[in-house]
């Protein structure tokens, strides 16, 4: 019997095929004949600008959707947390793979001293920058877009000390043993949906393929945990450009425990709560608590500033 042929979207790093291959494989164990489709994103293109400049909505993500609409792909693999908050009319998100660790890393080739005035860390990451600024305020900072690939590449070169960068990535592209520190996850606190992987579908997609696939890939309490998350970005109205973080974790009493909050552009203001509950509700109330306590103020300064 032949098997169904399942167009699967994708950028073209190395990271985003490993993605796609672990949906692959899968795919391919519960009897489909996955195909992969790599598409370069406006994300991929512009690499000599910051991820703000660009316009942090659908920087990821646009041309894979227009694939999808077209039906030229069936399904699209994202890193979760690449996914704007709300999605567009006729887009919806089918599974979320089992999450890795969430945390970030520095990876480097040399010892790191957090404590030295002269080191400089790579990073393109609004959040990264912030949160460096409030607890390592004698650290700099340089951009450092592009693939895992060329950021170690810009490494190597010396004009930085390290990267920092998601345990994740750093895992699947087998560059865990440059790891020379892990951030405190509870301090520094990653993104909405850090660690995860993503299955984007268009509605037109068939109802039943669309079921198979998803009872194939789908794991069901990282789903849980990052509806939690994402239902607080969407409230903080966050973006690759704004210092919004989150993650959700489950308790031993199957409660949800969310850790979420904003800092400013400088790092000179940090607001951070925990709450306790389940469901998209406790996303939203930890977003007003948060939105209440000052962050409404901050949002709308780092709005004005970018």
């Amino acid at each position: 019997m032949e098997r169904k042929r399942v167009k699967i979207g994708t950028r073209n790093s190395k990271l985003a095929l490993w993605q796609a291959n672990h949906v692959a494989d899968l795919l391919d164990a519960g009897g489909f004949q996955p195909e992969l489709v790599p598409i370069e994103t406006k994300g991929d293109k512009i690499q000599h600008v910051t991820l703000s400049k660009i316009g942090s909505k659908g920087v990821f993500t646009e041309e894979l959707e227009m694939a999808l609409m077209r039906g030229r792909i069936d399904i699209a693999v994202h890193s979760a947390k690449d996914l704007p908050s709300v999605l567009p009319d006729g887009f919806s998100i089918l599974a979320f793979c089992e999450r890795e660790s969430p945390d970030d890393v520095i990876i480097s080739d040399r010892e790191i001293d957090l404590n030295s005035s002269s080191l400089v860390l790579g990073t393109s990451s609004t959040r990264r920058i912030a949160l460096l600024k409030h607890f390592y305020p004698n650290i700099k900072t340089i951009d450092a877009r592009g693939n895992l690939q060329t950021r170690v590449e810009k490494l190597k070169t010396g004009l930085m000390g390290g990267l920092v960068l998601a345990y994740a990535g750093v895992l699947r592209m087998n560059l865990d043993h440059m790891i020379q520190y892990w951030f405190d996850i509870e301090r520094f606190t990653p993104p909405v949906g850090q660690g995860a992987v993503a299955i984007e579908v268009h509605n037109r997609l068939e109802p039943e393929l669309s079921e198979k696939i998803k009872s194939l890939t789908n794991h069901k309490i990282t789903e849980q945990l990052i509806s939690v998350e994402r239902a607080f970005l969407r409230k903080m109205d966050g973006g690759c450009s704004i210092p919004v973080f989150g993650l959700a974790q489950m308790e031993q009493d199957r409660q949800v425990e969310l850790t979420g909050g904003i800092a400013s552009l400088d790092g000179k203001q940090l607001i951070k709560r925990t709450m306790y509950g389940s469901g998209e509700q406790l996303g939203v109330s930890l977003a007003d608590e948060i939105l209440q306590s000052g962050g409404k103020k901050v949002l709308d300064d780092i709005k004005s500033a970018i």
